[in-house]
Order: structure tokens, then C-alpha cells, then sequence
């Protein structure tokens, strides 16, 4: 069943009516010379004669669905149909008619099509019809419904065309009913003024270019006219030019001969020359059919512009001829001159306000609506623009799927209210948040099914409306009497639903609010579904981001860590930071900044920072890795064209290596800010590091500094989109960030968030990441270390001396792991590298056992034969220690393991 029809039984039946039902009301005072019976007899006289010897019954109803005219095919028809079918004054609205071509195109509001058993009552279901509302050309009103009713086998496609021909020529026929009803208007002016032409210049003008009005001005006078026709009093109103000239616009109520009520706008405008007349804008392009003017002196009815003139001059077709009166060689006074604007009725005045401020309404949404891409911003926008202009209140309800970015896949059945706005708070709606369920015969529900918006212009009769909560309506009620459902569709996906209340303004939603409100949904429509795309995207981009992101801190003792990570509003972007443990209980943190934002950027942070983690595992120097990570830059930038096009042309990066024991920092950066650094006492600074290239320029070195970092001193490492801000300079920000750098006692943790509250801008226009690191320091007594030459008779000196460290430490359960790993490493430096020798132990998580020489050899696991006399003593400290590298120092290397403190 068409969706129409179903809508319409579903109403039915909540009405309570009865299929077999047989009587309908019946009028006998309707209005027999009503404007849309005058406009309708000769079309449907010629419908009669073109349609004679058919069973045709075309029928005109009112707008209250009364039957006003009725007209057949065959004469017999009138004899032998029932009376509610041939005999005016019946009436066929839905609400007591059932499902029918009148009544169902008078609550649909478009042209209709009712086929047999589509029809509610049974004595109609032998029959088929067309119906279609016919509007008043100037307010969009309906006026009525021009109906052909037949039987089933007669339906044809074309009377579609036939029936739109016949509607449309009611309507222009209701037109020159307005127009002629203007014109007498016009003319009663044009008489009244012939006579009382005495002593002041007077105008009908049509040519707009004789007072020289700015396009602005012209508009203005238009506008400021068209309010006191619409008010139909008499009043004054002074409107200046953009010459500084000011106009006075009166008005005046008039009767035409004709019994025509309406106003007419004259402007009156003092100083002007006496050849410079004040022929202003006219509403008629011409003037047929206008009686004769009684002759008068000075006064002439033109085809184009009449200038009546008073003593002294007449001025008629461009010509200037004097009138006695005047003084030979004096300048004549001019008097005031005051010419007819506008002359209509009332409603028409209204009508053409309207219109003029629908427009004015949709002008202003386009930039007040889709400001930003926030969805329920988006939606505020539309409501903030709805009201009070076209509704006293709305509601908006989308989906929760919609809310998060997502297409919903149930938009009738999970809608949550998401903006209520209105001329006061206290109007009972459901609150914000509130998950909504609607019936299916409710306005809203009707219009997401068919996708057309729904006008219910007295909620008092709309049954749907009212059966879906009637306590809630009855409430609702007392504040609200008319209402649009309007569909938020945008690329074939549902994003929700707008209601339009109307409840202070007596007059009911038309069809021309409807339109309107339907255009302005559209547009917030295709801008909600804009912010619901890009909601969609930063969440995965952000999703992807995270995931790239540390999932947590790693266990070490070399500092006190907090870190954040703040996404941009608008985008985000591909900033990172990472903590990475090192060997002998050393530390690496760094920052970086991948140039652009977006998908691209986000992934290509995360190949930066797995590539940069994995050169800071293999123990190279800061400097050492951002050459390499320089060259991985430059290398992505020439394998994905894509990248440079999206703008992703580099990376910033800042690595520092901070050691416990010698509680020393060694920092390099790659075109990265500078980090903060605060000393013990509370001195703050900012280490005087080399800048360096970005990352991806290539050729150019970077350069590492020692910087002495004293237990308790605090390091911070942030990326530029705490300091870089349009609305600031950068100076400033770090003078603020030196402020809340300089108050101490603070945590890291606290450290950050003060950071954020205080440093980073308001809506950030970059991601921004920041890394707080507290230096910790690894005790003295925890480090032991021996001097030896490259002796093999000193290997057993140095193992009973680490086996009596390891029982003061209370570690005697590492000593099998740690005699046999340093008894290898020992005797390989001895055989291959170069002395002298230096052996260390660490106490931390685990035992640390280093041997360092001044050779650059470096050792190399290999798996030996079992022919093998030797090449075993790597593999063994592989399976004794839990890892096991190499690291180069400026002069040699230090070979190191880890034992578990648990002897494995």
C-alpha cells in the first residue's frame, strides 16, 4: 500500500471512523459566489464539454472540503448517483469522509491519486479519482480542490496532465480576480487625485529612473511601502536616501467605486527643482482598462509618467509649458512633490512581506548555518535561525549513530532529541538527550518514511499527533497550535528529524512556511551530514592516532614521567611522543611533529615513530638518529607522491638521552621548538640547543649538547601547537609558559595539566603533545666498577670481585648469571677488543653487567658446530641474560646484559 494511503487509513481509523459508514455532513450556508467558484465555472465547463458521454464527475471543494460545484460527463449521472455524490454542499474531508480524493489532498497537500479499495469508505471502492489543491496565486494559499472522480475501469496516466492543465487555470483566473480588484484600486487613486490636484505637484509614475534612486534606496522605499500597505492604516514614515534626501511615505485607506477596500503609499519629497518631478517605482507594469480621469486642470492620464503640477508650471511628455500665475524672471517655489509608490489591499501587502522576509530568511541561513562541523552545533544553527523568524519553537531529533559520525542504520527507532529552542524555556518538550519514539501515524514518523514534510496547521484535529502521547499533546497544547515535520535527508542518509511549532502567532503554518522550512532543513541538512563525515573521519584519523600513541608508560627508574595529548578542533594532526627505556638503566624521550594534518599525517607519525623507536633501541646518539630518521623522511616523500601533495613535506623532531648515573642529558633536535628545562632551585630555562633542519630536507648535520640535568630537575618537551597561536605572539606564550613553569611543588602530572590550562590556546588550531619528565638519580651504591689492563690472569680478579658486590647487594641468586656473563665478556674484550678495560654493575630492575673497551669491533651471535672448539660464549650469554647489546661510545664500545634479579 502506498505510503499516502496507509497514512491516511492509519489516521482513520485513530478518528474512530466506520468503512461502512454512508452519511456525511451536509452544508447548505456554504457560499454559492465564493473567489474559487467564480474562477472555476468556465474551467469546468469547458472540463464538461471535453469530457461529454464519459462517466466523468468532476466536483470543486473548498478548503474545508465542502463541495461547492459539481459538473458530469453524462447528464444520467446526476439522476441516478446517489445525492453525496452529485449535489453540492456535502463534505469530504478525511476527518469525517475517510480516505477520498478531496480529503486526502487536502491533508497531503499535493495532487492525489484514490483507486478503488484505497478508499476507507466501502460505498466508494467501486470507484477511482484524481484530486488536486488549487493555491491562491499571490499568498500560496489553498483555496480549494478540483476533483475527477470515475470509474476504476476508466482510470488513465493523462488525467494526471488534464487535471494539473484545469487547476492551473483556476488559479490564473483567481489571479486577475486580484489583479482587477488592484487595478480598480489604482484607478479610484487616479480619480481622487485628478480632482484634488490644486497647489501641489502630483505623480503616477512608472519610470523608476527619474528620481535617480540608488538600486539600495529604490529597495528600501519598496520594503518601508509594503509594511504600510500590509498595516492598512493611516500613518506616516520618514525613510532617508543615500543622498541624504528624505522621503516621507504616507498612508492612505481608500474605497474604490467598485466596493474595493485597500491603500495607497504616496511619497512626498521637499526641495526639489521645478523640472525635477518625483516619479517613483510602480507596482504595475501597465494600466489597462483605467476609467477616464475628469478633466482637471494640469492633469493627464500618460502611458508611461504624469507629472500634475501647481501653480506656476505643468510638465507633460517631457515638455514644460508655463501657467499663468507665474512671476516672468523669478524662480518658482517648488512645492513639496508627492507621487503614488504603491496602491493594493491589505492581505496582499502581507503576502508580499512575507515573501520578501522568507527570502531575507534563507539569505541569512546560507551563512549563519554550517558554520563549523560540529553536529549538534550545526543543528543549534538551524534552530537559532528558525526562531522566532518562522516558528515560535523546534525540536530536533537525530539519530545517536548520526551524533558519533555514523551512518544509523534504525534513524526511525533510535532518535534522541538533540536541540529544543524556542521563544521561552518552559515549553513542555522532552528534554535534550531523551531518546524519542514516535507512532507511525505522528507528523514526524510520516515524514522519514515518505521523505516529504508533513503540515499539520491545527494540532487541535490532527489526529496522529494526538493519539501518540495524549497527555504529553494536551499539555503541549497550551502552548503550541500548528506544526511542520520536516525530514533532515542529505545524500540519501537519514540524519533525523526538525518539528516547527508555531504557538504566539494566531495564524496557522502555510504552505509556503512549509516550503520554507523544507529549504532551510535542506540546507542544515547537507551541513550536519558535512560535520557527520568529518565527525566520521577525526574519529578514525583519531582512532589511528591513539593506536600509534604509547599505550602506557614502561617501567624504569630514570625519571618521573606525565605526558598529554591534545588533538586539534578542526583537524588532526601527526604529533607523537614516546618514553624508551635504554640500556644501563638510561632513558630516551622524545617529541615529534609530522607537517599537515589528517590520515595521511596521522599514518605517517606512525612510521616515524617506529622507526624512530627502533634507532633508539639499536643505543645510536640522538644526532645519530635524527640522520636517520632524516633520511627515512626523505625517502617516504620521494616513494608516496601522495604525501607531498597533501603537504606532508617533512617532520620536526627533538630526542633527548638522559643517564641516571651520570645524570647527564644529551639533546638533539630537528627544526623542533626548544624544550623547557626547570633546575632544583626553580631556575627556568630554555637550553641553548642547535635547531637543525627539519626532518626530509637531508645534507644537513644535526648536532648533540650535553646538558647537565641534577636530580629533581624537570624537562619538558611539548610540539609547537602549544605556543603557536593567530591570535599570539610566540614570545608571549613562552613567557607564559616560564610563569607556570617557575611555581614549584608541583607533579608531573600537575605540571602538564597546569600547562594545558594555562599556556595552550583555547580552541587549538594544531594537535599538541607534551612530555613532563622528572630527573631521578640511580644511588651511588648501586654502581660498582673495576679498571683492568687487557691481562687474562686479571678475568678470575674481577669475577671474585663482582661475586662479593653481588653478596653485599643481597643478589646472590643473579651470581651463576652474572659470573659466567662476565667471565665471557670480559675474556672477549681481552682477546679481541683493546685496553684498557672498565667493568660496571648496575643494581635496578635488573643486574647490569658492562664491558667496555676502546675498540669499535663489534661482536656478532653466531650458532657453532658441534667441530667447534669456541664461538659459543654469546650464544651463552643470549640464554643466561634477558637481553643482551652493543652501544658505541667516542672512543670504543660497551658491551652490556641483563640478569633477572631472580637468577634468570
Amino acid at each position: 500500500m502506498r505510503t499516502s494511503i496507509q497514512n491516511s487509513w492509519q489516521r482513520c481509523r485513530s478518528l474512530g471512523l466506520s468503512a461502512d459508514q454512508s452519511d456525511l455532513p451536509f452544508r447548505d450556508d456554504f457560499e454559492r459566489d465564493a473567489r474559487i467558484v467564480r474562477a472555476a465555472v468556465p474551467v469546468l465547463d469547458r472540463l464538461q464539454y471535453r469530457f461529454a458521454g464519459t462517466r466523468l464527475n468532476i466536483s470543486v471543494a473548498d478548503a474545508d472540503g465542502t463541495v461547492l460545484l459539481r459538473r458530469f460527463g453524462e447528464a444520467s449521472l446526476a439522476r441516478s448517483l446517489p445525492a453525496i455524490q452529485c449535489v453540492p454542499g456535502f463534505v469530504f474531508a478525511e476527518q469525517v469522509a475517510g480516505t477520498n480524493g478531496i480529503g486526502l489532498a487536502l491533508a497531503e497537500r499535493q495532487l492525489i491519486r484514490v483507486y478503488g479499495a484505497e478508499h476507507f469508505a466501502e460505498r466508494a471502492q467501486t470507484s477511482a479519482c484524481r484530486a488536486l489543491p488549487v493555491r491562491d496565486p499571490l499568498s500560496g494559499r489553498i483555496e480549494g480542490v478540483l476533483c475527477f472522480g470515475y470509474p476504476r475501469a476508466f482510470d488513465d496516466p493523462r488525467l494526471a496532465t488534464v487535471i494539473r492543465k484545469a487547476a492551473r487555470a483556476v488559479e490564473r483566473r483567481l489571479l486577475r480576480q486580484s489583479s482587477a480588484r488592484e487595478r480598480a484600486l489604482l484607478g479610484a487613486y487616479v480619480e481622487t487625485e485628478a480632482e484634488a490636484a490644486v497647489g501641489c505637484r502630483h505623480t503616477v509614475g512608472l519610470d523608476e529612473l527619474a528620481l535617480g534612486q540608488h538600486p539600495r534606496d529604490r529597495a528600501i522605499l519598496m520594503e518601508k511601502a509594503t509594511e504600510l500597505l500590509s498595516r492598512a492604516q493611516r500613518a506616516a514614515v520618514h525613510v532617508c536616501l543615500s543622498d541624504g534626501r528624505r522621503v516621507t511615505l504616507l498612508s492612505r485607506p481608500m474605497t474604490s467605486t467598485t466596493g474595493v477596500e485597500g491603500v495607497a503609499i504616496e511619497a512626498v519629497l521637499p526641495g526639489l527643482a521645478p523640472r525635477d518631478p518625483l516619479i517613483t517605482p510602480g507596482r504595475f507594469d501597465e494600466l489597462p482598462d483605467l476609467p477616464a480621469a475628469p478633466a482637471a486642470p494640469g492633469f493627464v492620464l500618460p502611458s508611461g509618467a504624469v507629472t500634475v503640477t501647481g501653480p506656476g508650471q505643468v510638465s507633460s511628455g517631457g515638455r514644460d509649458v508655463t501657467v499663468a500665475g507665474a512671476r516672468a524672471g523669478r524662480p518658482a517655489v517648488a512645492p513639496p512633490s508627492r507621487g503614488l509608490l504603491l496602491v493594493g489591499e491589505p492581505e496582499v501587502g502581507r503576502y508580499a512581506l512575507a515573501a520578501r522576509r522568507r527570502l531575507e530568511l534563507l539569505s541569512e541561513a546560507s551563512t549563519r548555518i554550517g558554520t563549523t562541523l560540529d553536529v549538534r552545533r550545526t543543528a543549534q544553527e538551524l534552530a537559532r535561525t528558525a526562531v522566532p523568524r518562522l516558528a515560535d519553537y523546534i525540536t530536533i531529533d537525530l539519530p545517536e549513530a548520526v551524533l558519533r559520525g555514523e551512518e544509523s542504520a534504525e534513524p526511525h527507532g533510535d532518535l534522541r532529541r538533540t536541540v529544543v529552542h524556542g521563544i521561552r524555556d518552559d515549553c513542555p518538550f522532552h528534554p535534550v538527550g531523551k531518546q524519542v519514539d514516535y507512532g507511525p501515524t505522528t507528523p514526524q514518523l510520516r515524514c522519514l518514511t515518505g521523505g516529504e514534510p508533513v503540515l499539520e496547521p491545527d494540532l487541535e484535529v490532527a489526529a496522529g499527533w494526538l493519539a501518540h502521547d495524549p497527555e504529553h499533546s494536551e499539555e503541549l497544547l497550551t502552548h503550541v497550535h500548528s506544526l511542520i515535520a520536516v525530514p533532515l535527508v542529505a545524500r540519501g542518509v537519514v540524519l533525523g528529524v526538525a518539528a516547527f511549532y508555531r504557538g504566539r502567532d494566531p495564524a496557522p503554518f502555510g504552505d509556503d512556511d512549509r516550503s520554507l522550512a523544507q529549504e532551510l532543513a535542506a540546507r542544515a541538512a547537507l551541513s550536519i551530514d558535512n560535520a557527520r563525515r568529518y565527525t566520521r573521519e577525526r574519529t578514525m584519523v583519531l582512532a589511528l592516532q591513539r593506536s600509534l600513541l604509547p599505550q602506557g608508560l614502561p617501567d624504569q627508574d630514570a625519571v618521573e614521567v606525565a605526558h598529554r595529548y591534545l588533538p586539534a578542533e578542526s583537524d588532526v594532526g601527526g604529533d607523537w611522543y614516546d618514553v624508551i627505556p635504554l640500556s644501563g638503566t638510561r632513558v630516551g624521550l622524545m617529541v615529534g611533529d609530522v607537517v599537515g594534518h589528517g590520515m595521511l599525517s596521522a599514518a605517517t607519525m606512525g612510521r616515524l615513530r617506529t622507526a624512530a623507536r627502533s634507532f633508539a633501541e639499536l643505543d645510536f646518539p640522538p644526532d645519530e638518529v635524527l640522520t636517520h630518521l632524516d633520511n627515512l623522511v626523505g625517502r617516504l616523500d620521494r616513494e608516496d607522491p601522495a604525501a607531498a601533495e597533501a603537504g606532508i613535506l617533512g617532520a620536526t623532531c627533538l630526542y633527548a638521552v638522559y643517564d641516571p648515573t651520570t645524570q647527564q642529558c644529551t639533546m638533539a633536535r630537528a627544526g623542533h621548538p626548544p624544550p623547557a628545562l626547570v633546575r632544583p632551585d626553580g631556575t627556568v630555562s630554555l637550553p641553548e640547543l642547535p635547531a637543525g633542519p627539519p626532518l626530509g630536507l637531508g645534507g644537513l648535520p644535526f648536532e648533540a649538547v650535553d646538558v647537565d640535568l641534577p636530580e629533581g630537575s624537570l624537562l619538558v618537551l611539548y610540539t609547537d601547537g602549544l605556543i603557536e597561536d593567530r591570535y599570539r605572539d610566540v614570545d608571549v606564550a613562552l613567557d607564559r609558559l616560564r610563569a607556570v613553569l617557575a611555581q614549584p611543588g608541583r607533579t608531573p602530572d600537575e605540571t602538564c595539566q597546569a600547562i594545558l590550562n594555562s599556556v595552550a590556546p583555547v580552541h587549538p588550531g594544531d594537535d599538541i603533545a607534551l612530555l613532563v619528565a622528572r630527573a631521578l638519580a640511580l644511588s651511588p651504591d648501586r654502581i660498582a666498577d673495576w679498571d683492568l689492563e687487557a691481562d687474562p690472569a686479571l678475568v678470575g680478579q674481577v669475577r671474585a670481585a663482582a661475586m662479593r658486590q653481588l653478596a653485599d647487594w643481597g643478589v646472590d641468586e643473579a651470581a651463576f648469571a652474572a659470573e659466567l656473563t662476565l667471565s665471557e665478556l670480559v675474556t672477549n674484550a681481552i682477546r679481541h677488543g683493546s685496553g684498557p678495560i672498565r667493568v660496571r654493575l648496575l643494581l635496578d630492575r635488573t643486574l647490569i653487567c658492562e664491558v667496555s673497551d676502546t675498540s669499535n669491533t663489534a661482536p656478532h651471535l653466531r650458532r657453532a658446530a658441534s667441530t667447534d672448539e669456541g664461538g659459543r660464549g654469546l650464544f651463552l650469554i643470549a640464554q643466561l641474560a634477558q637481553s643482551w647489546g652493543t652501544r658505541y661510545l667516542p672512543q670504543g664500545k660497551v658491551i652490556w646484559a641483563e640478569c633477572g634479579l631472580g637468577g634468570s
